[in-house]
């Protein structure tokens, strides 16, 4: 995301005619479209997280932050919205259509959307398909008389304790794990709950807002003394008109000064579009 600002033309006809000039990209309109990208990426995965908690559970939450971080309208959108995650999707998939970049890089950043709605869909058939209510009666059924005629088995075992004492709490212990563990599979069919679901969806806001905050850090400015010495070292450039007027060279001085002129003008020429390249992007 950051690193694919270049304002580069978006046509079709950019591949095969490239633009030889860099377009100079305003910084305040960079942050506001990358900013943008980032709200509307965490608003993705807090919808997410509210579409998957139970109903009602942080309503309020959820339509305090949002209106806190997006603007009234954009908040509203995505409030009203029946299904909320698909309507963050959008504005997200809008904002980086906004983006003044390629084409081709827009494409691959929309691939990852893919992903998103894959995760969103993924998450939406665990939490709706659940085991069958059936399977969880019969697995504790099962346990409850499992353990209800465990004493009589676990009798001769503790002959040695006054009274059979110790069958009491060994029984208890094994009970305890047993059950604990019919608890943890019914758990893990909705984990959505036990999760710290708006812990993740904090950090990927802050990690977002952090990404965006890099965004231009890497633009320098070439200095003019560094110019003027790759001018020194820069080697001749080979011109076709050099290679035409060789021959014309034994004739005089004048044709081979010229190319020669020519060449620094040209290599000139280039370096400075280096330096504008360096200031603009």
């Amino acid at each position: 995301m950051a690193t694919a600002w270049y304002g580069n033309d978006s046509s079709p006809g950019s591949l095969s005619a490239p633009k030889q000039t860099a377009k100079v990209i305003d910084p305040a309109e960079r942050e506001h479209l990358l900013g943008q990208v980032s709200l509307f990426t965490w608003a993705f995965v807090r919808s997410m997280k509210r579409h998957l908690s139970p109903p009602g559970e942080d309503e309020e939450d959820f339509v305090a932050e949002l209106k806190s971080r997006l603007t009234p309208e954009q908040a509203d959108a995505i409030i009203s919205a029946a299904h909320r995650p698909n309507r963050a999707l959008y504005d997200l998939s809008v904002a980086i259509e906004k983006l003044p970049m390629h084409f081709m890089r827009k494409n691959e950043i929309n691939k990852n959307l893919s992903i998103f709605e894959d995760t969103l869909g993924g998450s939406e058939r665990l939490l709706s398909s659940p085991v069958p209510l059936f399977y969880s009666r019969h697995t504790a059924r099962f346990i409850s008389i499992w353990l209800l005629f465990l004493p009589f088995a676990l009798y001769s075992q503790f002959g040695d304790s006054w009274n059979h004492i110790m069958m009491i709490p060994a029984s208890a212990l094994i009970s305890v794990f047993l059950f604990g563990i019919e608890e943890l599979a019914t758990q893990l069919e909705e984990p959505f709950t036990i999760l710290p679901m708006q812990g993740f969806c904090d950090k990927i806001g802050a990690n977002c807002d952090e990404i965006v905050g890099w965004a231009g850090q890497d633009l320098y400015k070439i200095p003019e003394e560094v110019v003027e010495q790759m001018e020194l070292e820069l080697p001749e450039l080979e011109l076709p008109e050099k290679k035409m007027t060789s021959n014309l060279s034994l004739l005089g001085g004048e044709v081979e000064d010229e190319v020669m002129d020519e060449s620094k003008k040209r290599k000139r020429k280039l370096l400075k579009k280096l330096l504008r390249i360096g200031e603009g992007i």
